[in-house]
């Protein structure tokens, strides 16, 4: 099965959160959270080009620095999206660095910032290395509402969560799903090769029928062909996360509502059941409701993560007890 994205948790479940999704096709990712990414290389993170802040709590954004040394020199702008306030937050840690050296000659990266209030976009700015990263205000991207981002091939669609303070929960989903069938290919006497990328994206586009797709090196094809014989079109593919949220009903029935049917749910599991006082106390899941959520929920697979410290002299109690909340024969939980 060929998904668009090929999501992994950045660290291990007792380290800072954060998921990066990595795009089979195209030299690009996105992150979900941006706690410690020190395991992720330079060339991973210079692939991001989004990134989706649930909240501002020191392990979900202690990797911004980094991130942002590392695309100073690219060309390629930098997009973060995080709950109210956050644009503010981003220009204050800016406003932490020296820019005297920056002038027009610079390569021009920009940064832009923008405010996820649960519903939609309420503020953007943006900051060019040409401008010192002054401030500039500029307009949202007006989207439905519940979603955070989107594009022709995907969505973000993202809810705020009550943490004491909002915390957002984000779900990737894949427009459609388009493999090759290989041997349909070699029938037609068709190499594989990028041209087939650019076929799958016009089919997830919805191009029509008759649009042509070219072969270097041979005549071009109807869409409407491959897609009649070489191509499997099938749903495309959810990836849910959500992390530091209140164990009440209000977000559970949100994170139900984003998480329904999905793929891949990557939840957090603080605590366990048996310490359920602390979860109450610090407005944190534990394991025994993230396996029922994820059960409710009907996904496929759920990775469990975010595990208090406390736990460390035995590692596998968190996921043991998610696994045992979600039992299921035809689910199954996975490891990051």
């Amino acid at each position: 099965m060929s998904w668009l994205v090929q999501p992994r948790l950045v660290n291990d479940p007792f380290s800072d959160p954060g998921v990066y999704l990595d795009f089979r096709y195209g030299r690009r990712a996105i992150l979900f959270d941006l706690g410690d990414v020190s395991v992720l290389s330079p060339r991973e993170l210079l692939r991001v080009s989004h990134v989706f802040v649930s909240h501002t709590h020191v392990d979900h954004m202690a990797g911004f620095d980094r991130l942002f040394r590392l695309c100073l020199h690219r060309p390629d702008p930098l997009i973060l999206i995080g709950p109210p306030g956050f644009s503010a937050q981003v220009e204050h840690r800016i406003r932490g660095f020296t820019w005297n050296l920056l002038d027009e000659n610079s390569v021009d990266f920009c940064l832009r910032a923008m405010d996820y209030d649960g519903a939609s976009l309420t503020r953007a700015v943006e900051f060019h290395a040409r401008e010192a990263f002054a401030r500039r205000e500029i307009s949202p991207p007006a989207f439905p509402e519940g979603i955070a981002w989107m594009e022709d091939e995907f969505r973000i669609e993202a809810a705020a969560l009550d943490h004491g303070i909002p915390s957002l929960a984000f779900v990737l989903r894949e427009v459609l799903q388009v493999n090759v069938w290989r041997g349909v290919l070699n029938e037609l006497d068709l190499p594989p090769g990028p041209w087939l990328n650019e076929a799958k994206r016009a089919v997830r586009l919805g191009l029509p029928d008759d649009s042509l797709v070219h072969i270097p090196g041979r005549t071009n094809i109807r869409l409407g062909d491959l897609k009649g014989r070489a191509l499997r079109i099938a749903p495309g593919q959810a990836v849910v996360y959500v992390t530091d949220a209140a164990p009440h009903s209000e977000n559970r029935a949100k994170i139900l509502h984003l998480a329904r049917d999905a793929d891949q749910l990557f939840i957090e599991a603080v605590f366990l059941e048996r310490d359920r006082p602390l979860a109450l106390a610090s407005l944190h899941l534990t394991a025994w409701e993230a396996g029922s959520i994820a059960r409710e929920a009907r996904v496929r697979f759920v990775t469990p993560f975010h595990h208090s410290a406390r736990y460390l002299s035995e590692p596998d109690v968190l996921r043991e007890e998610v696994f045992e909340s979600f039992r299921d024969g035809d689910r199954t939980v996975v490891q990051g």
